[in-house]
């Protein structure tokens, strides 16, 4: 196996890893919220926007369409998790931002995944970390078209 494929089969395993983290986080963290994949996906995207995000950001982010996210959103709103505000600069667009709870439970659930992957850390070797966190600053930065 060539060195290349050696590290794509590593981060493919470093991916599912994280989805296996990210379902445990929602079913530990956040249980009460009953949050799917595509909802927990819509919170961070939501989170990420100091000013709100409009919905057909939202849906670029997490890949549905319009009409999908908007009513991913309506049931995350009705749920208390953000809330929807027609866009100050146009206003056919609808803006999303988190509400205090949507704040607490993102929170919780990213808290949740540090804890974890602090404790992951941990159990490395010691003179093998300032490596690793080099590596890992390099995966992080490829994948941020995607965040």
């Amino acid at each position: 196996m060539s060195q290349l494929a050696e590290l794509a089969d590593s981060i493919e395993m470093i991916v599912v890893g994280a989805v296996g983290l990210t379902s445990r986080a929602l079913a530990e963290a956040a249980p009460e919220m009953d949050l799917t994949f595509p909802q927990w996906r819509a919170l961070v995207v939501v989170g990420a926007g100091s000013d709100g995000v409009r919905v057909g950001r939202v849906a670029e982010q997490i890949g549905i369409t319009s009409p999908a996210t908007g009513r991913l959103l309506r049931r995350l709103q009705q749920r208390g998790l953000i809330t929807l505000s027609t866009d100050d600069d146009d206003r056919r667009a609808t803006v999303a931002r988190l509400s205090p709870l949507g704040e607490q439970t993102r929170a919780a659930i990213v808290d949740y995944r540090k804890r974890a992957l602090h404790s992951l850390a941990e159990g490395m070797p010691t003179d093998e970390r300032g490596e690793l966190a080099q590596a890992a600053a390099v995966i992080s930065d490829a994948f941020a078209p995607f965040t």
